[in-house]
């Protein structure tokens, strides 16, 4: 069915299970919300699935990076420098501290305060 979209759309099919498989192995469980029942589903809408899930994983990921990067100049202008700990430590907190953090941006006087709010 080279080249040949429509017909490779129409006629392939893959094992519902093979899906399920493949979403646990990549990590994308919420590719299976709403799979349709049977025991097969449509090879192309399942690759469609699986690429945009990863898609939207990577522009989530390239947020959180934005925000962690904006907080840390953010930081470094209120406080004049981030230590190598703290900057581990924002590396490695989550989004919804993250969050936390830059709702109480203007509250922050110290290092300490920012441990205090991302653990």
């Amino acid at each position: 069915y080279k080249g040949n979209y429509d017909k490779l759309h129409r006629r392939i099919k893959m094992n519902r299970n093979n899906f399920i498989y493949a979403a646990i192995i990549t990590g994308s469980l919420d590719l299976i919300k709403d799979l349709p029942e049977g025991d097969e589903i449509d090879m192309c809408e399942g690759m469609e699935r699986m690429a945009e899930g990863f898609r939207s994983e990577g522009r989530n990921e390239g947020k959180v990076e934005e925000k962690r990067n904006t907080l840390k100049e953010q930081l470094i202008i209120k406080l004049g420098a981030v230590s190598s700990r703290l900057e581990e430590q924002l590396t490695n907190a989550s989004l919804e501290k993250l969050n936390v953090l830059t709702r109480n941006i203007f509250d922050i006087t110290s290092e300490e305060d920012v441990l205090r709010i991302i653990h």
